[in-house]
């Protein structure tokens, strides 16, 4: 199907409308189905003779990954046409704004590059635990819908731990968009979900500064350049920029994944709750690295040969989000040691987990005047026990946050945490041994245990422990 299909045209039931878009790779329609639905498009793949392989590949690719996706970060696939006789598929029309919209007015405040941020990270963590690696973020890619969410686009260029990878099996060269294409992938490494990482990195630093921070090479020799240089300090080019927000974006673009965010989820978060982000050099920083730390780099990638491939899951799994619920309103000693080892052997296994550190405290009865300054003093009082039950784990401050949330509810707030924050494991005390049936039927620690969207460890102590 090489030329344009005209408004009437009908396609295994889908009627075309019109068409919204048409680039190198295919043409996007808006259709109608053989019955009432939500609205859909159609997009089709140029496939007329002459047409080069990398048309084809990335509609099969597209058609395999996201038919294997769910939820709402991805368009939802209706229906898809034979390769061989007539190609298209059929999605879900997301009602939402592209990216591009944000990079347009580049630069943009810091709080509204944090909330964007976190959404698109959001969305990578959604597909990255199915599986999957975008491996061609771009602002392009991604819609905002007017609910905040980030839906991601464009999976022809993807990679699905579950189905063959037909083109790295095909192409021998770095496959993505120039500017967001991650140092591994230059190397012929797909299947690092960190990759994504580093794309969102150049996504942040975009809409920060309004300047790509590797530019837009055109040739294999530019693109290897960001395995070894690093970008201009987003601060050197606008001072106005937070050293918070310079410390995700570098944390983000580090050349060596190891050195990345181990998982989008703790992009999302540290973007979430920039008053926890700890700042280092990298965040205060004004000029690029020496030539000692560039030659180290280039050195280091000198005879480089891909390793095995993991699943993203697998990457993932080291890089948990850890929560430990903490009843600083309390004083029982031997359950705050009992916790506290729960969460060192957790995190002896992952080392990458992220820790946080939660105290919920009930809401005071009034507010303003000596009742707010009350609450404030409680406020810090609680904080100052959540690192002082945190002190014996000697995590460095990158590692661990401490929260003290404000609810008259602690389960439903424990809970609404760790939604909204992607937590993996959960650690929380047990109730009190002596406590009746009924009443343990209502605990905060019942509750979470039986609602909680992570794992839960209930820990109890031992008498006299």
């Amino acid at each position: 199907m090489g030329s344009p299909m005209e408004p009437g045209t009908v396609v295994d039931g889908f009627r075309v409308e019109e068409r919204i878009h048409a680039g190198g790779m295919g043409m996007i329609y808006r259709v109608t189905g053989p019955e009432p639905g939500p609205p859909l498009v159609m997009k089709v793949p140029r496939l007329g003779e002459g047409e080069p392989a990398e048309t084809v590949l990335p509609y099969e690719v597209e058609q395999m990954v996201l038919g294997a996706l769910r939820g709402p970060h991805v368009p939802r696939l209706v229906a898809s046409g034979d390769l061989a006789v007539q190609p298209y598929l059929v999605m879900e029309r997301v009602e939402g704004a592209s990216l591009d919209r944000w990079v347009e007015r580049a630069p943009l405040p810091p709080e509204e590059i944090a909330r964007v941020g976190a959404a698109v990270a959001t969305a990578l963590h959604s597909i990255h635990l199915q599986e999957a690696i975008h491996l061609d973020l771009k602002p392009a890619n991604v819609l905002v819908r007017p609910s905040g969410e980030a839906v991601l686009i464009d999976f022809g260029l993807s990679h699905h731990a579950h189905y063959p990878d037909l083109l790295a099996e095909e192409f021998r060269r770095p496959i993505g968009s120039a500017p967001y294409v991650s140092p591994e992938q230059v190397l012929g490494v797909r299947s690092d979900p960190r990759s994504d990482i580093f794309a969102l990195g150049v996504i942040l630093y975009e809409l920060a500064t309004g300047r790509l921070p590797f530019g837009s090479p055109t040739t294999l020799a530019g693109l290897r350049g960001r395995l070894f240089r690093e970008p201009l300090p987003p601060r050197a080019l606008a001072a106005s920029i937070p050293e918070w927000l310079q410390e995700v974006m570098l944390h983000c673009l580090a050349p060596d994944p190891e050195r990345r965010y181990g998982s989008a989820a703790q992009v999302a978060f540290d973007l979430s709750h920039p008053d926890q982000v700890t700042v280092t050099e990298r965040g205060r920083r004004t000029r690029r690295g020496g030539f000692a730390a560039t030659f180290k780099r280039w050195f280091r990638i000198v005879g480089f040969e891909p390793g095995p491939e993991a699943r993203p899951t697998a990457h993932l799994s080291q890089a948990p989000i850890v929560l430990a619920a903490i009843a600083t309103t309390h004083t029982n000693e031997a359950q705050f040691r009992a916790l506290r080892q729960a969460v060192r052997r957790l995190l002896s296994l992952d080392p990458h987990a992220r820790l946080a550190c939660i105290s919920v405290i009930r809401p005071t009865a009034e507010v303003g005047g000596a009742a707010e300054d009350e609450h404030a003093a409680t406020h810090i009082k609680h904080l100052v026990l959540l690192r002082h039950w945190a002190e014996p784990l000697q995590l460095p401050p990158e590692k661990i946050s401490f929260h003290v949330l404000v609810s008259g509810d602690a389960a439903g707030a424990l809970l609404e945490y760790a939604r909204a924050n992607q937590v993996d494991q959960l650690v929380i005390g047990a109730p009190p041994p002596d406590i009746p049936l009924r009443a343990l039927l209502g605990t905060v620690a019942t509750r979470v245990a039986a609602e909680a969207p992570c794992t839960v460890t209930v820990v109890r102590y031992r008498a006299g422990a």
